[in-house]
């Protein structure tokens, strides 16, 4: 959303971007230490400051432990063969997919990507992991994981789509 010049955003894209919960974000937007922050009927309006919310210092506790300044770290999405042949082996069904957000990693069944995203095949040159194939995601752009108790929520989901 633009709100002229500044562009803004709600609470879960600034909690994303902030790397809080959306609760926090509404703690501090109730509390009035996001800059420029209105509120437009039920909703909030958050504007940008150089691609982030502004938040100002508390008067008391320790200091704040969001995101100061915008990712520029690349999400990679692998796929772990290994867990695959144990999976198969053991007739398990432990999540074989790996999405690694900077520094933290993920385990998942299936992934969401709602944006702009590349396929990557570089034999000679793999990533820390040894994965020579990957999706790379750029740092603005949400992935949503998706974990599974069982293979029956897969297989009714496969019967949907062939549906």
């Amino acid at each position: 959303m633009v709100l002229g010049e500044a562009i803004t955003i709600g609470t879960t894209q600034a909690a994303r971007l902030l790397s809080i919960c959306t609760q926090r974000v509404r703690r501090l937007l109730k509390e009035g230490r996001i800059v420029g922050a209105e509120k437009v009927g039920r909703f909030w309006r958050i504007p940008l400051f150089k691609g982030i919310p502004k938040i100002t210092t508390g008067n008391r506790g320790p200091k704040g432990t969001w995101r100061k300044r915008t990712s520029t770290a690349s999400t990679h999405i692998t796929v772990n063969q290994h867990v695959i042949k144990s999976n198969k082996k053991k007739k398990q069904n432990e999540p074989v997919v790996r999405v690694q957000e900077g520094s933290r990693v993920h385990y998942c069944h299936e992934i969401e990507i709602t944006g702009k995203c590349r396929v990557i095949y570089s034999p000679n040159n793999p990533l820390n992991c040894g994965a020579r194939v990957w999706i790379e995601v750029e740092p603005d752009v949400t992935v949503k994981p998706f974990i599974f108790a069982d293979m029956t929520q897969v297989v009714e989901k496969q019967i949907i789509a062939v549906a």
